[in-house]
Formats: C-alpha cells, sequence, structure tokens
C-alpha cells in the first residue's frame, strides 16, 4: 500500500468517526429485540462446534448423557464434586446419598459423584465442559439433534448396536428416526470408550473433534465397556420425551429417592443461582438469566455498527474536495477541543498559583502573631526581673539594718538575696529559651 493510498484510509477513517454524533441522530439504532433475534448465521455455535463438541458423549447412555448436560451448565460445581470424589473415593450407595444431602450443589452436579471417573473427565476439561454447557442452554433443539445425525453416522459405520452393556433402539418420530441408548440394567451405568474420531467414520471437519482422554491414550477400535458402576438412584436424568422437543427431562422417581424430595414437575431447568457468576457465552441466554450486564454493550455495538454504515454511505457520495473540506471542519473542531483543554488547564494552575499565594499570607500573619507574642513575653520577664531586684534589695536594706550587730540575721539576709538573683537568672534563661536573642537580654543581661 503506497504513502497516498494510506493517507486516503486514514482519511476516511477519521471522517467516520467525526460523522458520528450527526449520523446517530439521521440513523436511530435498532431495538434490542431485533439485535437479539438469533437467525442461523447469528447462532452462537456452529453445527461445526456442536459435532466437535458433543462427539465424546454422544454414544453415552441416555440418561447418563442427560445428567452430564445439565450438570455441564454449572462448571464450578463440577470443579468442586471433582474435588470431592477424588479425596472420597471409597464413599457409595447410602453413604454417597447422605454426603451429598450436606452439600449445597445443584442436583444434577452431585448425581455425576456416584460416576467418579465421568466427573474426573469434565473437570480435566473444564474448557470443553462449560462450551457444552452454553452451547446446550443456547441450542438445546440443535443439540439434540446432533446428538441423533452423531448416532446415525455411529450406526452407518457398525459402532452402534445392542451388547451387554447397553440396549440401542430406534423409534420413529415424525420422519426422524430416534436412536434411545440405555442400560440393560437401570441401577448400573456402563461408560463406553471410544475415539471420536473414528467411530463415526472419517472426520469431516478439519479441525478433529474434542477428546476426553489424555493426548497419548491409546483408543480401542469400536466402543469398549469399563466395568458397569453401581449408581442406584443417582442418575435420574432423562431423554425419554425429550429429542422431539430439544430438552432433557427428570425421572421424578429416582430424583426423589436420592436427593430425599417430594417433586413432580419432570422439566429440567437451569438454576443460575449454581452458575456461581460464571459468565454465560451466548447474550440471549445471559439476559434469559438476568447477567445481561452485556446487553448495554450489545446495543452500543449495533449503535456503532449502525453509525459506521451511514457514515460509509455519505462517504460514498463525496468527492475529493468535499472530503477535504470535512477532514479540514473535524481538524479545525479537534484544535479549537485542545485549545479549551490548555485554557482549563491554565485556569488551573491560576487558580493553584491563587491558593498558594493565600496560603502565604496566611502563613505571614501567623508569623507576625507569634512575633508580637514572643516580645509580649520577654517585656513580661523583664518587668518581673527588676521587680524580684528591687524586692531583693529592699529585703537586703532591712534585714541589715535591723539586725545590726546580730551575725545570723545578716547571713540570712544575704542568701535570700544569692537565691533571688538565681531566680532571675533562671528566668532570664527561660526567655532566651523561648525568644532567642531578646529574651536573653531582657533577662539574663540585667539578672547578671
Amino acid at each position: 500500500m503506497n504513502s497516498k493510498t494510506s493517507r486516503s484510509c486514514a482519511l476516511l477513517t477519521a471522517l467516520m468517526f467525526a460523522l458520528s454524533p450527526s449520523i446517530a441522530q439521521q440513523a436511530p439504532a435498532a431495538p434490542a429485540a431485533q439485535a437479539a433475534s438469533a437467525s442461523p448465521a447469528q447462532q452462537t455455535f456452529s453445527q461445526e462446534d456442536l459435532d466437535r463438541l458433543l462427539a465424546p458423549i454422544a454414544l453415552y447412555p441416555d440418561a447418563l448423557l442427560a445428567q452430564i448436560l445439565m450438570a455441564s451448565t454449572y462448571p464450578l460445581e463440577v470443579v468442586e464434586a471433582a474435588r470431592w470424589s477424588k479425596a472420597n473415593p471409597k464413599v457409595s450407595d447410602k453413604a454417597l446419598e447422605d454426603a451429598m444431602a450436606k452439600q449445597q450443589w445443584d442436583p444434577a452436579v452431585k448425581s455425576l459423584t456416584a460416576v467418579p471417573e465421568v466427573l474426573k473427565q469434565m473437570n480435566d476439561n473444564l474448557s470443553w465442559t462449560q462450551k457444552l454447557g452454553d452451547a446446550f442452554l443456547a441450542q438445546q433443539q440443535a443439540v439434540m439433534d446432533t446428538v441423533q445425525t452423531l448416532r446415525a453416522k455411529a450406526d452407518a459405520n457398525g459402532n452402534l448396536k445392542t451388547t451387554p452393556q447397553q440396549v440401542v433402539k430406534t423409534e420413529t418420530q415424525g420422519s426422524q428416526t430416534i436412536y434411545v441408548v440405555e442400560s440393560p440394567k437401570p441401577d448400573v451405568i456402563y461408560v463406553p470408550t471410544y475415539n471420536p474420531s473414528v467411530v463415526y467414520g472419517s472426520w469431516w471437519y478439519p479441525t478433529p473433534p474434542y477428546y476426553v482422554y489424555p493426548p497419548a491414550y491409546v483408543y480401542p477400535p469400536g466402543l469398549v465397556f469399563a466395568t458397569g458402576v453401581l449408581v442406584g438412584a443417582a442418575i435420574w436424568g432423562s431423554c425419554n420425551w425429550g429429542w422431539g422437543r430439544g430438552s432433557v427431562n427428570v425421572n421424578v422417581n429416582r430424583y426423589n429417592s436420592f436427593n430425599r424430595t417430594q417433586i413432580s414437575n419432570r422439566n429440567w431447568n437451569h438454576n443460575v443461582n449454581h452458575r456461581r457468576g460464571v459468565a454465560y457465552r451466548d447474550q440471549n441466554v445471559a439476559r434469559q438469566y438476568n447477567r445481561g450486564g452485556n446487553a448495554s454493550a450489545a446495543k452500543a455495538r449495533e449503535n456503532f455498527r449502525g453509525r459506521a454504515e451511514s457514515g460509509r454511505s455519505q462517504l460514498k457520495g463525496m468527492d475529493r474536495a468535499q472530503l477535504n473540506d470535512r477532514a479540514r471542519n473535524t481538524n479545525r473542531g479537534a484544535s479549537a477541543a485542545t485549545r479549551d483543554k490548555r485554557a482549563g488547564a491554565g485556569g488551573t494552575r491560576a487558580a493553584a498559583s491563587d491558593r498558594r499565594a493565600s496560603g502565604g499570607a496566611r502563613t505571614s500573619a501567623s508569623d507576625r502573631a507569634a512575633t508580637a507574642d514572643g516580645a509580649s513575653r520577654s517585656a513580661s520577664n523583664r518587668a518581673a526581673s527588676s521587680n524580684a531586684r528591687r524586692n531583693a534589695s529592699s529585703s537586703a536594706r532591712g534585714s541589715g539594718f535591723s539586725g545590726a550587730g546580730n551575725g545570723r540575721a545578716t547571713r540570712e539576709a544575704s542568701q535570700r538575696g544569692r537565691s533571688s538573683r538565681s531566680q532571675m537568672s533562671n528566668r532570664g534563661g527561660s526567655g532566651h529559651r523561648g525568644l532567642g536573642g531578646g529574651g536573653h537580654r531582657g533577662g539574663g543581661g540585667r539578672g547578671r
């Protein structure tokens, strides 16, 4: 890009920002409801995102899958539960129910403590867990449809069939074939292990799916099941009537048994209080759960986009001379704003100077008052010293005359005179300490 083209681009950018106030009046922002409308192109998670997120768990039993989707909407509580499970590996059955009754986590998270390996995977892959939960809250129908699409692919590749560890059934709902995966024993969960890049056939995106096992993990071919986990009533999630509705539901009997409650509503609803302040990635979800502090920011972005588009439309109709005129007006406005700022700064400095001058005047007055007070004390000290000398002299003369011929009386008078002079000398020294040279002359000088 040459310098002439760079200057032209910079000029256009400056003019667009300069036009913002006038454009805002001419082109009002779209209502928030319009901004929030979600067309497929505006959805937070693309189909590729959903395929990658759901590939590691789409073949899990329906009940466990539902439990994972619900719990993933509370990522911080998943972390806490995983830590608790690691610290209490032998707690199970009735003791696990008792322990979970004391915890404050969401019931969906509590249930996964019965399947500690799954809870560990969610904790070890926390970024995946949070994205999974955000996708489920924002696009539930798309999430459920994606699971069915992935199961169909696994079936087409011979990797989804009934085994001693799982029962696979197909149902027809409208024009859609629904794959149902269940455990042969309601109280036991068999967690499958499989490579999500292989089990569905050749992966169809450049970016591979997410994995729940570490990168060095060697996957077996097809699906392999670990030893079944006795979960009792802990896993109460269900997809029995949620596939066509794009949601999961609750097996109320199992829920009440494990959580010691008496609910009757089989609809699952996200509880924002257990979100623990974690932000929602989708703006519609954030507004739904009153975490829409981002709503104002989104509206501001929409307003700016509208102003920018209007600004570009105006600029397209201008020739070079008009563009130069608009640029000069913009520069003059910026220069005027700069002068105003400088003038304001000068006024501030002048005000500060006035305050310093006023402070100096107060300091000078204070000094004069202190000097006057010192002079007053000096005069008082000199008067006291003079009176003390006169009293001492009179006392000495009286005592000596009346005691003529009496040596003891004469000596006592002399001692009183020396004591008086000593006291006057001390008072003179005090004046020196308090007032400097003047105090010294007034007290100590004449005392001696």
